[in-house]
């Protein structure tokens, strides 16, 4: 579960996590999917870029 908002600035960010982790899986580079969402702050880069969703890992300890 991505953070709703960059956690330096307050940015809004998880609206654009589904995007970026599509594109990404889809092999675009990284710089080029940030730079279309208008995701131009290097601490809300930073947020996505460093992201590791570890749900599915976790729900069987629920």
């Amino acid at each position: 579960m991505i953070p709703v908002r960059c956690f330096t600035c307050g940015k809004p960010i998880s609206t654009a996590w589904e995007e970026f982790r599509v594109r990404k899986e889809k092999g675009e580079d990284p710089k080029k999917i940030l730079d279309d969402l208008n995701i131009s702050r290097y601490c809300c880069r930073r947020m996505l870029l460093t992201h590791k969703e570890i749900i599915d890992e976790l729900n069987p300890y629920q």
